[in-house]
């Protein structure tokens, strides 16, 4: 499998900027021979910010979801993406795998949300993986890989998936000093326990880019994308909130 995670800009609270952006990374990647592009959380609206009250749309009939499926249709690549769904009264942070023709296969709700987003976010019931000609591919979003004891992470690993993608948004306190404290110890735990234990590969990719208003206003987030296999790290982004790249890597699933 050829993986591509586009660790994009986000903006908060401008779905058409964010939208238009990820397609343009869809293409990059599909031209640079990606088989399956991995998008960050929250794309569209940006990951905790109040903007979705009016902007969230749904899926997979809402204007997010629909121009992700179309990109993923045109350029015939599996794309997984993290997009604010709304649903009746409710708002879900929400992930979609789709297949190159366009099919969503997977429709995951984040479960293991950080207390405070749960103000702005329901919290999802179910879990699912699926088969695919390039392996069998389980879906989960950021926080829900440190859910306690790597409850959900683990789960889909006893599913049967070779490979969990997980869309995501890291961001750290302003004041952060990467070079004193590298970011990145509490993923590399939790994939790290998870990958040694079961064989799965995780894939965690993560937006650039300021959190403007909401509880984490001030924060940036800043990339670090990050794949984990059995053997250890397979690929890490560049960290910073201006860290906007697109990485590539070729994975081989057990």
């Amino acid at each position: 499998m050829k993986l591509a995670l586009a660790q994009m800009l986000v903006e908060p609270g401008e779905p058409d900027r964010n939208l238009a952006r990820a397609e343009l990374r869809i293409k990059d990647a599909s031209e640079r021979g990606a088989e399956v592009i991995l998008l960050p959380e929250c794309l569209d609206c940006g990951w905790a910010d109040p903007s979705a009250r009016e902007l969230a749309a749904e899926i997979p009939d809402g204007r997010s979801a629909q121009r992700v499926i179309a990109a993923a249709n045109k350029h015939r690549v599996y794309v997984c993406a993290g997009i604010v769904e709304r649903a009746g009264d409710k708002l879900f942070n929400s992930a979609l795998l789709i297949d190159p023709g366009g099919k969503v296969l997977l429709h995951h709700r984040k479960i293991h949300e950080l207390d405070f987003a749960r103000e702005l976010y329901a919290t999802g019931d179910r879990l699912g993986a699926v088969d695919t000609p390039l392996g069998r591919i389980g879906l989960m979003i950021c926080a829900d890989g440190f859910a306690p004891g790597q409850v959900i992470s683990r789960s889909l690993a006893m599913m049967g998936a070779e490979i969990i993608l997980s869309p995501c948004a890291w961001a750290v306190p302003a004041d952060h000093d990467n070079e004193r404290e590298p970011y990145g110890a509490i993923w590399q735990e939790n994939y790290g326990a998870v990958c040694d234990d079961t064989g799965v590969t995780i894939a965690g990719c993560s937006n650039v880019g300021p959190i403007t208003s909401g509880p984490w206003q001030g924060r940036p987030c800043i990339g670090c994308s990050l794949v984990m296999g059995p053997d250890g790290e397979l690929t890490r982004g560049s960290y910073g909130i201006d860290a906007d790249e697109l990485l590539l890597v070729d994975l081989r699933l057990r």
